[in-house]
Order: structure tokens, then sequence, then C-alpha cells
């Protein structure tokens, strides 16, 4: 649980920004403040659920469970920064399936031989994970292909189209993977019972989850308004800030919360929050994302340009899947998934914008 006090980032960012300090420094404290609000948002939508009940709180869930990576994204997209959104998928697909889910094991495998967890559920979810790696890989090889022998006139469909068309299909499949989780085989996929009454009121809950929302809209304006500014004077490419920095930011409360779980030996919440994470960032937030910029005119598609985009999704699908398909974790297999997180953020640092 991240400290009451650390609230205070939420006004010190915003009288930085007001004040025109050094964009590093707003840039910094402001997405501080976000990671702390997005944690807030988790919590009083746990607390939420605890009064509705568990279909309706597992809903609850999933559905704002991204809202913070959503709204950051959708107020760097709209600055016109595409490239450093595109990053923040990625960011936040390895952030979770790599570094949380590393940390999580790492933490919760100290002093115990091995932590157990459902297979049922984990396989449906690395499994998911994979199929929407191919979703995300396909709209950057049809571009290679079409552009390859043909020109411009004489492609029937555009990467536009195909990643509206792609976007689409993909919420449709976050439908049908709701009623699947949620009400006809809600007894196998319904997880671990959290038990115990609701610490917040109703109304606090519900106070605490839209306020928390609507202050995390402000501070990502601010964010992405300074991003750029603050790369340069850090000598950082936007981009590599946007598949580190912002995406850990708009992932903290998951990568909090799995490590929590996991110190607690509660190794299925702990998986099913960071591989979850992962899905419902490829799966709801990257299409979203794609339909929402069309409608406010700042069109992005699900061409990831960079090859190291497309290597970074698909190493963590399939280290995932490998890691999971066991159904137990030990230390070693934390810290070698941490590795594979580091590794893969040292090539971005390299790399720099494309």
């Amino acid at each position: 649980m991240i400290p009451f006090a650390l609230l205070g980032l939420v006004p010190i960012a915003l009288g930085l920004d007001w004040l025109a300090a050094g964009p590093v420094w707003v840039f910094l404290t402001g997405a501080a403040a976000v990671a702390v609000l997005a944690d807030w948002v988790r919590r009083g939508t746990e607390q939420l659920a605890m009064h509705v009940g568990p279909s309706i709180g597992g809903l609850l869930n999933v559905s704002f469970g991204s809202m913070s990576e959503l709204i950051l994204a959708l107020f760097v997209l709209l600055s016109g920064q595409v490239q450093v959104v595109q990053a923040q998928i990625t960011g936040s697909i390895i952030a979770t399936s790599l570094l949380g889910l590393g940390l999580a094991a790492l933490a919760g495998g100290i002093g115990r031989e091995r932590q157990r967890f459902s297979r049922a559920h984990a396989g449906l979810l690395s499994t998911l994970l994979v199929l929407l790696t191919v979703a995300m890989v396909l709209p950057a090889v049809f571009e290679i292909t079409e552009r390859a022998g043909h020109s411009e006139t004489e492609i029937a469909v555009t990467s536009e189209e195909l990643s509206l068309a792609v976007s689409v299909v993909l919420l449709v499949l976050y439908a049908a993977n709701l009623l699947y989780t949620l009400v006809t085989h809600r007894d196998v996929f319904g997880g671990e019972d959290r038990g115990g009454k609701p610490a917040w009121s109703l109304a606090l809950s519900l106070g605490v989850m839209v306020g928390g929302t609507v202050v995390v809209a402000l501070l990502s304006e601010v964010v992405s308004g300074a991003l750029s500014d603050a790369a340069g004077q850090l000598g950082l490419s936007p981009v590599f800030l946007g598949v580190i920095l912002l995406a850990v930011v708009g992932t903290a409360a998951d990568l909090f919360a799995a490590v929590a779980f996991a110190r607690q030996d509660r190794m299925d919440i702990a998986l099913g929050i960071c591989i979850g994470s992962a899905v419902q960032v490829a799966l709801v937030v990257a299409p979203l994302l794609v339909l929402l910029s069309w409608a406010l005119g700042s069109p992005m598609t699900l061409v990831f340009h960079s090859p190291l985009d497309l290597l970074a999704v698909t190493a963590a699908a399939i280290t995932v899947r490998a890691v999971a398909a066991d159904g137990e974790t030990t230390w070693f297999e934390g810290l070698l998934l941490v590795g594979v997180y580091a590794m893969l953020g040292l090539a971005f640092f390299f790399i720099g914008p494309a």
C-alpha cells in the first residue's frame, strides 16, 4: 500500500507546473503523482467491488484496472507523440508481464522453495497474451508485405483501415473474455476469495475511484506537456521515457499489488494481476487508443515501426507462457524475468528514437 502522505505529490506537481518550473521536475513529480493516484483508484475500485458483489465487482476491477494508463496515453497522443504512445503500450505489456511478475515471484519466493498457482487460470491468460501478440504484430507485417511490391494506389486496404478493423475485433474478444471469465466459467476463473468486509463506505469508495480518475486526467495533461522538454534536458529519447518511465507509472499500482500478494503466498492473485494487466493493455487500451485517436483527429495505428517493439512484446509473451506452464514459480524464475526486462530496457535506452 502506498503511504497516504505521498498524495502530497499531487499539489506539488500542479504547483510546479503553475510556476513554470523546470520541465524535468514537472515531469518527474507529475509522473510520481499519477502512480500514487493509480494505486488509490485501484483501492477505491476494490472497495466498491466488495459493496456491489463479485460479478459486478469483477467487471469494475477489469474495466478500471488500466484507466490511468489509458488517460495518460491519451494525453500524450493528443500532444502529437504517437511513437511515444506506441512505446508506452509496449512498455506496459513488458512491465507487468516481465518486471511485475518477476518481482512478485522473486519477492514471494524468498524463504520458500516454490509457489504454486492455478494452471488453468495461468494457461488462459498466457495463451491469450500470445494470441494478442499475433494481433499486434499483424499490422506491421501487413505494412512490410504490402509496401514491398506495391505502390500506395495498388493497396486495397491501408494499414490505418486494418488497424481500425483489428481494434474492433480485439474489443469484441474483450467482451467475450468478460462473458467467459465472469459469467459462463466464473467458478473456474473467479480467483481466490479475498474475503472480509469493505473498510470504506460505498460513497467513499465511489468518490475515491471517480475523484482519483479526474485528477489523474489533470496530471496526465501536465506530464504529457513536459515530456519532450524533460527528455531533452535528461539527454534521453521521448521513446525511452515512454517505454520505461511512463509505462511503469501507469502500471505502478499493479506492480505494488502483485508483490504484496506474492509475499502473502497468494501467487494466484499476483499472477492474475500481472498477466491480466498485460492482456488488458493489448486487448482494451491499445484498440481504444486507435479508435479514440481517429475520433479526436490525431490518428494512430497499430503499426509498430520499430522491430524492437515487436521483439519485446513477443519475447514477453513467450517467456511468460514458459514460466506459467508448470503451475509454479521460484525466486530464480522471478530473477530471470526481471533480467529479461532489464535487457530489453537497455536495448531501448541505446537504440533511441526510430
